[in-house]
């Protein structure tokens, strides 16, 4: 054996055993994680698989649809407690995300996900419900409206991806990844790692300029991305997540159902004058609220969340 095939097979060696270490570091983690913020609700089976979510309270319907990268304890910080003290509200896992199950092969385009999201309202028995949606969460609630008009009495979103993009926030940089093989090999070697010692994207951008409030990491399921199944997720949300907003962008004009929007001006992920005033100023009859803040509006600013919903629900039955 000569000299540059030892090379070889050592360098070989070596990355073996450093990417085996890597994925037994993230199954450790995950476990951790998992421990910490186990379930909090049931599960129900529709056709991508289990799925987590949670309903309480009484009165009219509320219907939240998380964003990219989140889980149903981003709207558990508050203002599920506050709204379901006169409503009835039900959060979800989307498919995919926190502990709901999807396959690799489930389209994550927005009307595919608006087609899930009709499917759990009838697994779960909602009828018409007021549908809150953050961030990715608005997109697929617009899709909802446009696709299923006659399920809901209407919409109540946060900070909501409106409309096509040519640049996305440089938080998102590490998810564009089309091979869904790479996206595994990465999912259970470098993600988990790179969050635990790369907190600003989260810090600067998602959260930025508001801080990060202590009870995110555990009640809000922060900890939750910290999995090698949130990244690989999140990565094929993301790829989806574009595909259809130029042609709902082209039919917003027949929306039948009221449309209230609520976005924080300072807002570092999503820019508030294309997806906010730059829509409504196209489409007057969707109605715009400001308010200082950034883009995690639900978990930064929760009671201000549940004003706006509360109203935009009593002007909605």
């Amino acid at each position: 054996m000569n000299l540059a095939t030892m090379i070889v097979i050592s360098v070989a060696a070596a990355l073996a055993v450093i990417g085996l270490g890597l994925v037994i570091y993230s199954a450790l983690t995950r476990s951790r994680v998992q421990r910490t913020v186990p379930p909090r609700g049931a599960f129900v089976r529709i056709s991508s698989g289990r799925l987590h979510y949670l309903s309480c309270g009484e009165g009219p319907e509320i219907f939240m649809i998380h964003g990219l990268g989140g889980q149903m304890g981003n709207f558990d910080t508050g203002l599920v407690d506050n709204l379901a003290r006169d409503h009835r509200v039900t959060v979800i896992d989307r498919p995919g995300m926190g502990y709901s199950e999807r396959p690799a092969d489930t389209p994550t385009n927005a009307f595919a996900q608006a087609d899930l999201m009709a499917e759990i309202l009838d697994r779960l028995n909602i009828d018409r419900p007021l549908v809150v949606g953050h961030s990715l969460g608005g997109a697929v609630g617009l899709a909802m409206a446009l696709r299923h008009p006659d399920r809901l009495r209407g919409l109540a979103l946060l900070a909501p991806l409106t409309m096509p993009v040519d640049e996305v926030s440089e938080a998102f940089a590490g998810l564009a990844i089309r091979s869904d093989a790479i996206r595994r090999l990465v999912g259970w070697t470098l993600a988990v790692p790179t969050m635990q010692s790369r907190p600003e994207p989260v810090r600067e951008l998602i959260f930025g300029p508001e801080p990060i409030p202590p009870s995110y990491l555990i009640r809000g399921g922060g900890l939750l991305s910290l999995r090698p199944s949130h990244f690989i997720q999140t990565s094929r949300d993301y790829a989806g997540s574009g595909d259809d907003l130029a042609t709902m962008a082209r039919s917003y004009q027949k929306l039948t159902l009221p449309v209230r929007i609520l976005y924080g001006t300072e807002d570092r992920i999503l820019d508030p004058d294309l997806h906010g005033t730059g829509l409504v100023t196209r489409f007057p009859q969707i109605g715009l609220e400001m308010v200082e803040g950034g883009h995690m509006l639900p978990v930064t600013r929760p009671d201000v969340c549940a004003t706006f919903i509360r109203r935009a629900s009593q002007a909605m039955k």
